[in-house]
């Protein structure tokens, strides 16, 4: 193959990736417009692949599910699931702020109620994590030797609590082993993993239903992850009361990423278009395009979102609202967690990583007025 052909074929795979179109008449690549296929994409405005190379499609999609308990206070039950569990020794993930909240404090007193339930508490995560943030979280928890692990906090509390469980089992491997290709090896994960539950305390990234967990890469000016079905918690406790601490600003801007996650999974490119059909089912990703399982939480979470954040946006004390928005975001994340993002996170990691050091990134002849989401949208 001669460079210019496999240059064109680069990008094709690209932007079948992350391309997305508003535009009707790239529709019609599906068959006509008498083609149910092409009226669905039509309506859905799905992102939508280029033409494909000579490689066979994918025929078949799973569901990751998600194990939620959802209610006011549900918290509190936290340590009798360990206790069912046969837990030996729970390592507890927190940031040093959740620690002096109720939220943390209702799970160690949960903790604290059961008989001879050891545990540890680990309070160091940082917002944003880091490869060195998640070395030092990894290291403790390798030394450790925890039988369970529980994650009290936002998306940077889970994600870190998921690598410190993946790397206390594979203790040989290195960060990079698992991260996704190309910045990492992205190799399957084949061992079974300990038991986490996952407390969330924002109405956010839904970290709680995936088995997904992105860092900063700082080394590199760049964010990425790791995401494989194996990392998801095996219960996300959805307590309605712990997000009552949160300030307007934050259900804001943790409402966005629920309308977002909603929105581009329930338009992702459809699981029947991706390439190449994986040899052996371990090697499906676990984004896998819209699919008809997935579909049902992105849309009911988008419905949601719409109709309740803006109340919030108003009246941050409206537990309703709250109630629902916590909801919103597990069903999201259940969305995404199994169809996938495209475009906007897309961007958004590449951006955020060249925007940690140094003078921030920004491209020539941007309107820095102009956000990158609507973009990411139309």
């Amino acid at each position: 193959m001669s460079s210019a052909s496999a240059s064109r074929n680069v990008i094709r795979r690209l932007i079948n990736a992350a391309q997305h179109t508003a535009c009707p008449c790239h529709g019609c690549r599906t068959g006509g417009a008498h083609n149910p296929i092409h009226a669905l994409q039509q309506m859905r405005k799905y992102a939508t692949p280029v033409e494909s190379l000579p490689v066979e499609k994918e025929y078949a999609f799973e569901v990751a599910a998600a194990n939620l308990r959802f209610g006011e206070g549900v918290t509190r039950e936290v340590g009798m699931d360990f206790k069912n569990m046969n837990a030996r020794k729970v390592a507890v993930f927190t940031d040093p702020n959740v620690a002096k909240l109720p939220p943390a404090k209702m799970a160690i007193a949960s903790l604290e109620a059961q008989q001879d339930l050891p545990f540890v508490v680990y309070d160091r995560v940082v917002a944003e994590p880091t490869e060195a943030s998640w070395r030092d979280a990894i290291a403790w928890a390798r030394d450790q030797d925890c039988s369970h692990f529980l994650a009290v906090g936002g998306g940077s509390v889970m994600d870190t609590a998921k690598a410190a469980n993946l790397f206390t089992v594979y203790k040989d491997a290195d960060l990079f082993d698992f991260i996704n290709a190309p910045v990492g090896k992205g190799l399957p994960i084949k061992e079974k993993l300990r038991p986490l539950i996952a407390v969330p305390t924002t109405a956010g990234t839904g970290s709680e239903t995936t088995g997904t967990a992105i860092l900063d890469i700082t080394s590199m000016a760049f964010k990425t992850g790791i995401a494989n079905r194996a990392m998801k918690p095996v219960l996300g406790i959805v307590d309605t009361l712990n997000t009552r601490t949160c300030s307007r600003e934050l259900h804001i801007s943790a409402g966005l990423d629920v309308l977002f996650h909603s929105l581009e999974s329930y338009t992702a490119i459809p699981y029947t278009e991706r390439t190449p059909r994986p040899a052996n089912p371990i090697l499906r990703p676990a984004y896998q395009g819209s699919n008809p399982v997935a579909d049902i939480f992105s849309m009911w979470a988008l419905r949601t979102t719409v109709k309740h954040l803006p109340r919030i946006s108003k009246n941050p004390g409206d537990h309703e609202s709250l109630s629902q928005m916590m909801l919103a975001a597990s069903f999201a994340g259940i969305g995404f967690g199994n169809a996938g993002v495209h475009l906007c996170h897309g961007i958004s990691y590449p951006i955020s990583g060249l925007n940690k050091k140094g003078p921030q990134f920004k491209y020539p002849g941007y309107n820095v007025d102009h956000p990158i989401i609507p973009h990411g949208v139309t």
